[in-house]
């Protein structure tokens, strides 16, 4: 069988990605295959695209591909299993991120994929919404819940809340009963309210540091070259909190300093799957069905328009989630 599918065969620019016909993907034991409904785009499928030692590193690119495909997160429905499998029948709607690191190939109408990385997808939650839930859902809830260990009372500040990440993030402190300071540029401002958050914070105009300085919890998604995004979360904690990092490796002797002078935890979140991956994932799929987690997505693309998914997800700029739809 023959499928469609987004390829690229040179690292470098959105449009490297192109349409293409590969035959669809052969099924281990323990796999479902899946006929793929809503894919998710993420920054890391596009700072991939762009760097080769991390396209290397993040696809674990081996040189015997026949084709490249990027992608770890879908939603869609089973139609077929492998022999040992029994999580799953035919007909399953399912949702999940998977094969992260590693070659997941999500850009495409049929993925394989392993059974204990897919959840069931509630059937009152749309295949879009889903697949939104997948990687930054489970970033978040890795960053809020696992490392930040959030519970009732705690004030928690979340910077970028309405990226991606950032809008899950709100919405989990609020479910674990947090007080939620989003920081994010003014004009996004109704909306990280909306989404939950008890107070807002442009950092365009304001200083986050000099308006909380008692912080239990701060959710750092921001980008820098050095640690000074860092060393100002860092004084918005109070002594005893806990600072996340999504994205900078803080130095060691940050690390120390801070436990030394603060009793501030500073913690690099890794956001690759672990142990709890399916339970977390199910009660991520509870939150949705409920209603009390929504995913917001801001543009839906068709498969050969992923360049223009690409393109704006690169900009930093997004508000909720891309979504690409076969």
């Amino acid at each position: 069988m023959i499928m469609k599918a987004i390829i690229f065969k040179e690292v470098g620019e959105p449009e490297n990605l192109v349409l293409a016909e590969v035959p669809v993907p052969s099924i281990e034991g323990h796999e479902v295959l899946v006929q793929v409904k809503a894919i998710s785009i993420n920054p890391v499928d596009a700072y991939v695209r762009k760097n080769k030692p991390y396209l290397d590193a993040v696809y674990q690119v081996t040189g015997a591909e026949q084709h490249i495909i990027l992608g770890w997160d879908v939603a869609g429905i089973v139609t077929g299993t492998g022999k040992n499998v029994t999580k799953f029948k035919a007909g399953d709607e399912v949702f999940g991120n998977f094969k992260f690191i590693g070659q997941a190939n999500a850009y495409a109408e049929y993925v394989a994929a392993p059974e204990n990385q897919l959840v069931l997808k509630p059937a009152n939650v749309s295949f879009e919404a889903a697949a939104g839930a997948t990687m930054a859902a489970m970033t978040a809830w890795q960053s809020i819940v696992n490392s930040g260990k959030v519970k009732k009372g705690d004030k928690v500040v979340v910077h970028g809340a309405s990226g991606g990440v950032g809008h899950y993030a709100v919405q989990f402190a609020k479910h674990f009963g947090a007080y939620v300071i989003g920081v994010s540029s003014g004009e996004n401002r109704d909306f990280v309210l909306g989404l939950g958050a008890d107070e807002f914070i442009d950092y365009k105009t304001q200083v986050f540091e000099e308006l909380v300085t008692d912080a239990d919890i701060v959710h750092d998604t921001v980008w820098s070259e050095d640690d000074k995004h860092i060393e100002r979360s860092l004084k918005a904690l109070k002594p005893g909190g806990t600072l996340l990092s999504l994205i900078v490796y803080p130095e060691p002797e940050l690390i120390e300093r801070a436990l030394r002078e603060k009793n501030v935890k500073v913690l690099r979140v890794n956001v690759t799957p672990n142990e709890t991956y399916e339970q977390n994932m199910e009660y991520v799929a509870g939150l949705l069905s409920s209603g009390e987690v929504k995913t917001h997505i801001s543009h839906v693309f068709p498969l050969e328009e992923m360049y223009k998914a690409h393109a704006l997800i690169q900009s930093k700029n997004t508000v909720g989630k891309i979504i690409v739809m076969p």
